[in-house]
């Protein structure tokens, strides 16, 4: 039985490394998930996800030399939730309120480095400036 591109196949885990799950697919061949492909949510730890001679589905998404890719978040059926939408840039140079600009945050950065570094040369010229011994 050979191995397609996109088809979902039923496995059981073999295998948990810190970087994926190793699949024994029906064909007697192994497959790879990779951490990544586990959930669609961050996975921290496998172990937490999956265990040793659980079945799993899995969609095959990579096959290369020998080496099968798989995924267990690709093959289930649930659709994937879209990202919410960030908020419109408003328009005509209109400034939301409480949200500053660009031109904004440089002069207040400007005006603190201005301060900063006149209170560093106020303090150098207290101790008798930078590095050289007094005689």
């Amino acid at each position: 039985m050979s191995i397609e591109l996109g088809s979902k196949l039923e496995g059981k885990v073999t295998g948990i490394t810190h970087f994926g799950a190793f699949i024994l697919l029906p064909s007697g061949e192994t497959g790879l998930v990779h951490i990544s492909e586990i959930a669609d949510s961050y996975v921290r730890d496998i172990n937490e996800h999956l265990k040793v001679n659980d079945p799993v589905t899995v969609k095959v998404i990579n096959v290369d030399n020998g080496k099968i890719g798989l995924s267990i978040r690709q093959a289930a059926d649930n659709p994937v939730p879209q990202r919410p939408q960030r908020p419109q840039r408003p328009r005509n140079n209109e400034r939301p309120v409480g949200r500053q600009t660009f031109e904004d945050k440089m002069l207040r950065f400007m005006k603190d480095s201005e301060d900063r570094l006149q209170a560093l040369k106020r303090s150098e010229s207290k101790r008798g400036g930078r590095g050289g011994r007094r005689s």
